[in-house]
């Protein structure tokens, strides 16, 4: 799984970024279909999985990642607020609903956990194994997938950027940790900082967040930093 970053400075970037994308993606976690939609829509599929298939549900903006294990059992990464919370086991092990899913992605906390393929894919349609065909990268056999899945099983730091379930699925499909969808997210970052405009609308909004909340080190920082890190950036 991949390091965390050392460095404050990069960590403060990397959070700013990670809530960026948190924003951007908030429909990603509106409200699914009934249970009776859920069912329908996965049941009819799980005959033709096979153990250590990766499983993906494509949503509004992004694509949930999961390893079949067999017996209608999915292997997947989920952020979950009450795991900072409790360790009752029999509160944390029940479907994490979308309120948990968005405090545990802010909190960074998350486990690898197991559900039923229908909890899995929340109603939407599973595709299988294309993200080998997206990545063009030579797969590991079936059965050390799903068992590199089931040691990593777990409590786990999360980050959108960093650890998400897209780098815990490719490490255990590929052998190595990557999100593509962290990647081309921060592409589109690249692409925004280097329009030197917003260069100067960061520096407006810093100063006016300074007039209007005063001096205070957490104003001022962020004001002072972020249009020079985009200064650089550009």
């Amino acid at each position: 799984m991949p390091p965390r970053m050392k460095n404050p400075m990069l960590e403060a970037l990397s959070l700013l970024l990670e809530k960026l994308l948190l924003i951007s993606n908030l429909k990603l976690f509106s409200s699914g279909t009934s249970g009776e939609d859920k069912a329908r829509n996965s049941f009819c599929e799980i005959s033709s999985f096979l153990r250590g298939d990766v499983l993906e549900v494509p949503r509004t903006h992004l694509t949930h990642y999961g390893i079949y294990l067999g017996d209608n059992r999915v292997a997947h990464m989920m952020p979950d607020i009450l795991l900072a919370l409790t360790n009752d086991k029999g509160r944390t092990q029940k479907v994490v609903s979308n309120k948990r899913l968005i405090l545990g992605v802010i909190v960074r906390v998350a486990s690898i956990r197991v559900d039923t393929v229908e909890d899995f894919a929340y109603g939407a349609d599973i595709l299988v194994n294309h993200l080998d065909k997206s990545v063009k990268k030579k797969a590991l056999l079936n059965e050390e997938v799903a068992q590199r899945a089931e040691k990593l099983l777990g409590l786990t730091t999360y980050s959108l950027l960093w650890n998400n379930c897209e780098h815990f699925v490719t490490y255990c499909r590929f052998g190595t940790s990557f999100s593509p969808q962290a990647d081309k997210f921060c592409e589109n970052v690249k692409i925004i900082i280097r329009d030197q405009r917003s260069v100067l609308a960061s520096a407006v909004l810093g100063l006016a967040s300074i007039v209007c909340l005063g001096l205070a080190s957490y104003t001022t920082l962020p004001a002072i930093f972020i249009p020079f890190f985009l200064w650089l950036a550009g």
